[in-house]
């Protein structure tokens, strides 16, 4: 009994996955006239999904890593902000009410710890 229980909660966890991918990368819509058109364009809303997922796990802080991607789509990515250039830097602002500082702060410092560091000599 116990074995068919977990079965169907894995199953259940992939159910989740597609409708979430259904939901937040739209990937049914596959409107191309040929069959091989379709194919790529759900390849590319699969490869936008795992990419999606990857950066979740690894640069997102506990407080959202468990939103659904609709959630994080929604309140990170589709917001307004507006660059700022200036002679010596580049300033990037949005307002506080879509991401507070502090959360946007932890993004970055999770983003610029994936990068490579040069070996020391």
């Amino acid at each position: 009994m116990e074995r068919v229980v977990a079965f169907y909660n894995k199953r259940g966890t992939c159910e989740q996955w597609i409708k979430e991918g259904k939901n937040a990368i739209k990937w049914t819509r596959l409107s191309c006239c040929s069959f091989a058109a379709n194919a790529v364009r759900l390849q590319l809303h699969v490869l936008a999904y795992n990419l999606a997922n990857f950066m979740r796990t690894l640069a997102l802080p506990e407080a959202v890593a468990q939103r659904s991607l609709t959630s994080l789509r929604e309140k990170l990515i589709k917001i307004g902000a507006k660059v700022v250039r200036h002679a010596r830097y580049a300033v990037f602002q949005m307002t506080e009410v879509a991401v507070p500082k502090e959360l946007f702060e932890k993004m970055l410092r999770l983003i610029d710890g994936l990068r490579r560091r040069p070996a020391p000599t």
